[in-house]
């Protein structure tokens, strides 16, 4: 077979999967033309990728939460009144930032097992509980705010992580003015990469499992790295990877780890498959609902830190649709409404579809009514690729 018949065959095979590249790539590039490439400079990449970091986190949450078939509507007013508690503790109770942010981040997880209780213990519809949780989050982050409106947070260091940088080495000969640990992690995470590819591709031949065609892997190998280099270069030209940036690519890896590389991630999406004949097999759906509540609620605090650090301040509009935006993240990004399909890492290049949708709109002067509905046909068509794609497959 010729390579373009090798990759017509790959993407039918693998075209939920390749599907979202493919409509990063598109969006990237009707962007970049419309705004004369305002859209790809460094400045504006840079900025893109720190206004992904709190969906992401969150959308790395909602992504398990939808592959157990459930959903959690309260996250975007947790988010708010969570990162308000943290500039709570920060300015009226004078708690340093290594007190605060840990703080916060329990009071998540504990929120988060309150809704797992709701749900896995006394049966209550996720969508019901969850909407409880979004009324009484707003309403508690209205309260704490109140007299106030906003708390601005005058401590650097938590600032930092919403708007600061990795630090960089000094220039050295023709790298002046570009960010060299930028590169030099940029360089790390494509070695990673193909080596990653290469030893999964050892172990699917050792047990006899279809693989892609050498010329069809090599392919991906080359274009993956180039598109990795390539961003990485862009992004070190202007200030390097942010704290938002570093912490959302952690997240994302180590649930990208957590899902397809352990026997909990396993369980995940064999719950999701079916419920019941997970259940069977001696798998406790009810422990691993309150695992996946409780991760949700803890990202959901970090996504409140992200926010509140990038604006300095918290304020009582923080978290509005939050929550949409996490959803709409996951299901663009691959994960289906059905349950028990769905990746990580394709969560975030939905994220990254959804703000590069709004910052293009943004730089092209297009009215925020327009945006709201392009926004919704997006998700609508994720939603149909979905149900076409699983009916093929059937």
């Amino acid at each position: 077979m010729s390579f373009f018949s090798h990759a017509q065959k790959a993407l039918q095979q693998n075209i939920r999967e390749y599907g979202m590249y493919i409509a990063l790539l598109v969006i990237i590039t009707i962007f970049t033309i419309t705004t004369q490439g305002i859209f790809i400079s460094s400045r504006n990449i840079s900025d893109l990728l720190n206004q992904t970091g709190y969906i992401a986190v969150m959308a790395a949450g909602m992504t398990l939460v939808i592959v157990i078939r459930h959903i959690d509507l309260s996250v975007g007013f947790l988010s708010g009144f969570l990162g308000a508690i943290a500039a709570i503790a920060m300015v009226f109770w004078h708690f340093s930032v290594f007190v605060a942010i840990p703080l916060v981040m329990v009071l998540g997880i504990c929120a988060g097992l309150l809704t797992a209780v709701l749900v896995a213990r006394l049966g209550i519809p996720a969508f019901v509980a969850t909407l409880g949780g979004w009324l009484a989050y707003h309403g508690a982050l209205l309260l704490v705010t109140a007299g106030t409106g906003t708390i601005i947070i005058s401590d650097p260091t938590f600032n930092a992580i919403g708007n600061g940088y990795i630090p960089d080495i000094p220039d050295i000969g023709i790298l002046n003015g570009v960010h060299k640990v930028t590169l030099l992690l940029g360089l790390i995470a494509i070695v990673l990469f193909i080596l990653s590819e290469l030893n999964g591709r050892r172990n699917k031949l050792a047990y006899h499992f279809e693989v892609l065609p050498m010329d069809m892997f090599i392919f991906k190998l080359v274009f993956v790295s180039v598109l990795v280099g390539y961003l990485t270069w862009v992004v070190a030209g202007y200030n390097g990877l942010s704290w938002t940036m570093v912490i959302m690519l952690l997240v994302v890896g180590v649930y990208h780890f957590i899902t397809t590389e352990t026997v909990l991630g396993r369980h995940i999406y064999a719950i999701g498959g079916n419920p019941e004949a997970a259940e069977l097999s001696g798998i406790s759906v009810r422990r691993l609902t309150f695992i996946v509540f409780g991760s949700m609620g803890m990202l959901a605090a970090l996504s409140g830190i992200l926010f509140a650090s990038r604006l300095k301040s918290a304020t009582t509009t923080a978290g509005t649709l939050f929550e949409l935006d996490a959803i709409a993240a996951a299901f663009i990004g691959g994960v289906s409404p059905a349950g028990g399909i769905g990746k990580v890492m394709g969560s975030l290049i939905g994220a990254l579809v959804y703000v590069s949708l709004t910052s293009g709109m943004n730089l092209m002067g297009i009215d925020i009514s327009l945006q709201y509905i392009v926004r919704g046909l997006v998700l609508a068509a994720a939603v149909i690729f979905d149900v076409t794609t699983r009916r093929r497959a059937a």
